[in-house]
């Protein structure tokens, strides 16, 4: 057996494992627009999912879930009241889900939020840290100050010691919506040692909510400055969090795709982050797989406390997944891709997403040179030797290539979908893939030279103390 005959079993190996045993990630079903379980499928029912997908046009850019179905489909899906899919079952009458499905419709028709209403809306203080935003925040803050939730819901910001208008531009956003009472401005205090920029300002918004309250709320929405919201948005997270008795809900901010680098380069690192942490895992209690996305993150107070509070990840860089992992420990958690919520950063150059990846990427790796050799040999071998097999290769070699090839870009397809992307990326994604490693190399080198973590001229990595 020749080395590149190895090489190409190898790689065809991977392909068959990554969508045969890796909870279905590439098929991108983790979506808050619809009610599924997190339950294993088997593969009749993947075939199926992606049957329909491949025979269903894509949505219309700009249109929200309810006008792409015709107004057929319930933007708020699941009951509120209840605490578990048995309830929501039961309550559906014997006959099983066709009921439930008829009840969704004309709910829909006579536009209300949910099939059922809750007794009561919990509190909920949305804390954000924001540094240098003064470009964004206006947008942001605005989508939040427009939410429907019928609760009691306030906001503080936290002005990371930014070096623009930031806080100024936030006043003016609360001024204009006429929420000015529900807008708190706190001054960002110096950072201190063992903790990330981000984390720090957290705790202060949590800390400030927790001191102005004689009664905590009940849920805390983590969110960036950077992120706008449909206005149902805080409404369904609610919803699904107590229908499910979540302690972490997250949605993933769908990211900015229109130059030609986000085109080429974002579709591809919502597959990666789905590969490295399938959804569907996450969002089963039996998987020890936790993650969450920074861009929105529903958590509820309590659990937060019971965790020993923020202060137990204040180290990481990559604070979503620290979230999400310690969390887990102590409840359910959920993540899904969504377009409720989208990033207004953009990312108009390579080098601008290389900066972003490169922030965290050696964090990933634990700053061992160990792991990224073995990362470098890995995605070589995934996503690298297939076309070079295709193309150089011969015989058995080149037609196993070939097939690993032609594996990864259907299994590209349904995330190119859900961006709205050409299908062609598909085939180019062994070049997005090296560009990814570049990303990847790079991080490893700016820790090397003491700028590890570098954003918005802040260095914070390779932190010690994290909890």
């Amino acid at each position: 057996m020749t080395a590149g005959l190895a090489m190409a079993g190898a790689s065809l190996a991977v392909w068959i494992y990554l969508i045969a045993a890796r909870g279905g990630f590439w098929l991108a079903a983790e979506r808050d627009e619809n009610a599924q379980s997190a339950e294993p499928r088997s593969w009749p029912a993947r075939l199926h999912m992606l049957a329909g997908w491949l025979g269903t046009p894509p949505p219309e850019r700009g249109r929200s879930t309810a006008q792409r179905s015709g107004g057929g489909r319930d933007p708020h899906p699941i009951p509120p009241l209840f605490k578990g899919r048995e309830e929501i079952v039961a309550r559906s009458e014997p006959n099983g889900i066709a009921p439930l499905q008829a009840e969704r419709k004309q709910t829909a028709a006579r536009s209300q939020p949910n099939p059922a209403e809750p007794h009561s809306w919990p509190a909920v203080a949305a804390v954000i840290p924001a540094r240098d935003e003064a470009d964004v925040v206006a947008e942001s803050l605005g989508s939040l100050l427009r939410q429907d939730y019928r609760g009691p819901f306030t906001i503080v910001l936290v002005d990371d010691q930014s070096r623009d208008a930031t806080a100024d531009v936030a006043r003016v956003c609360a001024a204009r919506e006429g929420a000015a009472d529900r807008l708190t401005v706190v001054p960002g205090r110096k950072l201190p040692a063992g903790w990330s920029g981000k984390l720090f300002a957290i705790k202060q918004g949590i800390d400030h909510v927790e001191s102005r309250a004689k009664n905590p709320p009940a849920y805390l929405l983590l969110t960036d400055a950077d992120i706008f919201f449909a206005p149902d948005a805080l409404t369904t997270l609610v919803a699904r969090a107590q229908a499910r008795n979540l302690v972490l809900t997250s949605l993933m901010a769908k990211l900015r795709c229109e130059s030609l680098a986000e085109r080429a380069l974002i579709p591809a690192f919502i597959f990666f982050f789905q590969m490295l942490y399938p959804f569907s895992r996450v969002n089963r209690p039996r998987f020890t797989t936790a993650a969450a996305a920074g861009g929105c993150m529903l958590v509820r107070r309590d659990a937060l406390v019971a965790i020993g509070g923020i202060e137990k990840i204040r180290g990481a860089l990559i604070d979503d997944c620290a979230l999400g992992k310690a969390l887990k420990t102590i409840g359910p958690i959920w993540l899904s891709l969504t377009e409720r919520a989208r990033s207004l950063r953009a990312y108009p150059r390579v080098a601008d997403v290389r900066r972003m990846v490169s922030r965290s990427a050696y964090d990933q790796l634990r700053y061992s040179p160990a792991l990224l050799l073995g990362t470098i040999a890995g995605l070589a071998l995934t996503f690298l030797a297939p076309p070079l097999l295709a193309v150089f290769g011969s015989g058995v070699a080149q037609a196993l290539g070939l097939a690993a090839w032609a594996l990864m870009a259907i299994a590209f397809q349904p995330i190119l979908r859900f961006y709205q992307v050409s299908p062609l990326w598909g085939a180019a994604l062994p070049a997005i893939a090296a560009f990814y490693l570049a990303f990847t190399l790079d991080s490893a080198y700016q820790h090397l030279r003491g700028r590890g973590g570098l954003w918005k001229g802040r260095v914070q990595a390779d932190l010690s103390e994290t909890g």
